[in-house]
C-alpha cells in the first residue's frame, strides 16, 4: 500500500510540475509538440492543435516536449517563431520557473486544505486536549516493541497488568506503568486505521541507551492533538508554513551541497525513494491531512531542488539563459547537451548512493 501511495504522490507532482511549464509555454506563443502523462512506451494519443496528448505506459509523472527547447530545431509545420529558442530571455525563464512556482503553489494548496481539515499535531501533555491520544511516533528494532509488530501511526488505548488499568494515557503515564511491570506481560489495546487490536508485551531493561536500567518496551510516544483552523487562518498560515519550510529546505540542501563537494557530506539523514516509500507510508497512518502536509513538503523539496544551477535540472537550464543573455549569443547545443549529460549522470549515480544507504537502513 506505501508503495502505491508513493507512486501516487510521485505522479501528481511531477505532473503539476510539468503542467506548469505547459501552461506557461502556450502562454508565451511556444509550440508544444507532446504533453505526455507517463513515461514511454506510448499507449495512446489524442492530437488537439499542435499539440498531441500522450498517455503512456510507467504511470511515474509526466513531460512536455517544446519546440526548440534543446536548441535543436527539427520537424516541420511550424515556423521557427514558435520555438523556445525565438522567445525572449523572460519568456524563457519563465517558462523554466514555472514548474517550480507550481510545485510550490500546490504545496500551498494542500497545506491550506490540511489546515482546515484539521492536521494532527505533536503537543505537550499540559497543552493536550482531551481529545488528544497517545500515538507510536518510532519503534526500536529489536525491541519488545518490534517483536510484537508495533508501528509508528498505532494510538494506544489502554494499558492492563496485575489488575491494574490505565487508560487516556500521556507519555509519562505510559512510561511509569511500563516501569513498574518489569518482566511482567502487560496486555496493550491500541488502534490502527480504526481498528482495535490488542496485542501482549513484556517490558525488558537495557532498552534505553541513556537509562539502560529503566524497564522499557522500546516505543517513542507523543501526544497528537487535531487543530484546524478556519479559511482565512488557514490560508495565511499555510503561505507562512511555506515561506519557513522554503527556507529550511534551502538551507539544508545547500549544506548538503557544499559537505558533497568538500567530501564530509552525510547521506545517513537524506531520504531516497526507498526511504520515501516508508515515510509516506507513515504519513497515511496519521490520516489525509498528514498525508498532504508530507505531500507538500516533498512538493517543497523538488521545488527547491529544481531551481539549483545544476546541469540538466531546470535551475541549470536557467543559468545557461542567463548566460546567454550576458554573452548576447546562444550557447552550443551541443556543449549545452554534454553538460546536461554529465549532470544527469551525476544526480543518477546520487540517486543510486542515495538508495543504497536506503536499503542498508532497512
Amino acid at each position: 500500500m506505501s508503495i502505491l501511495l508513493f507512486l501516487g504522490v510521485l505522479f501528481v507532482l511531477v505532473l503539476v510540475h510539468e503542467l506548469g511549464h505547459f501552461v506557461v509555454a502556450k502562454w508565451t506563443g511556444m509550440r508544444v509538440d507532446e504533453f505526455g502523462i507517463g513515461f514511454p512506451p506510448k499507449l495512446f494519443g489524442v492530437r488537439k492543435g499542435e499539440t498531441e496528448y500522450t498517455f503512456n505506459l510507467f504511470p511515474i509523472g509526466g513531460f512536455v516536449k517544446i519546440r526548440g527547447e534543446d536548441g535543436v530545431l527539427t520537424g516541420e509545420g511550424s515556423a521557427d517563431t514558435e520555438a523556445f529558442t525565438s522567445k525572449s530571455r523572460w519568456a524563457q525563464s519563465a517558462v523554466l520557473v514555472a514548474g517550480v512556482t507550481m510545485n510550490i503553489l500546490f504545496a500551498w494548496i494542500l497545506i491550506a486544505i490540511a489546515f482546515g481539515i484539521g492536521v494532527q499535531t505533536s503537543v505537550g501533555e499540559e497543552d493536550a486536549s482531551a481529545r488528544a491520544v497517545l500515538a507510536i511516533t518510532n519503534v526500536l528494532p529489536e525491541s519488545p516493541a518490534s517483536d510484537v509488530a508495533l508501528a509508528p501511526g498505532m494510538v494506544i488505548q489502554e494499558v492492563s497488568a496485575n489488575g491494574e488499568r490505565l487508560s487516556a494515557l500521556t507519555p509519562s503515564q505510559f512510561s511509569a506503568f511500563v516501569a513498574s511491570h518489569s518482566g511482567v506481560p502487560i496486555t496493550l489495546t491500541y488502534t490502527l486505521n480504526g481498528e482495535v487490536r490488542v496485542t501482549q508485551i513484556t517490558p525488558e531493561t537495557g532498552i534505553l541507551t541513556d537509562k539502560p536500567e529503566q524497564p522499557a518496551v522500546g516505543v517513542a510516544l507523543t501526544q497528537i492533538d487535531t487543530i484546524s483552523r478556519s479559511f482565512i487562518d488557514s490560508i495565511v498560515d499555510s503561505f507562512l508554513y511555506v515561506a519557513s519550510a522554503l527556507r529550511d529546505i534551502t538551507v539544508g540542501i545547500t549544506k548538503l551541497a557544499v559537505d558533497a563537494v568538500l567530501m564530509r557530506a552525510d547521506f545517513s539523514q537524506v531520504a531516497g525513494p526507498v526511504g520515501i516509500v516508508g515515510l509516506v507510508g507513515e504519513a497515511s497512518a496519521f490520516g489525509l491531512a498528514s498525508l498532504l502536509m508530507f505531500t507538500a513538503f516533498i512538493s517543497l523539496n523538488l521545488a527547491v531542488i529544481n531551481i539549483f544551477p545544476f546541469p540538466a535540472l531546470d535551475g541549470g537550464r536557467l543559468l545557461f539563459v542567463c548566460i546567454e543573455a550576458i554573452k548576447g549569443s546562444p550557447i552550443k547545443a551541443h556543449y549545452a547537451g554534454i553538460l546536461n549529460t554529465l549532470g544527469f549522470a551525476l544526480l543518477l549515480v546520487l540517486m543510486v548512493a542515495v538508495t543504497w544507504n536506503d536499503i542498508a537502513k532497512l
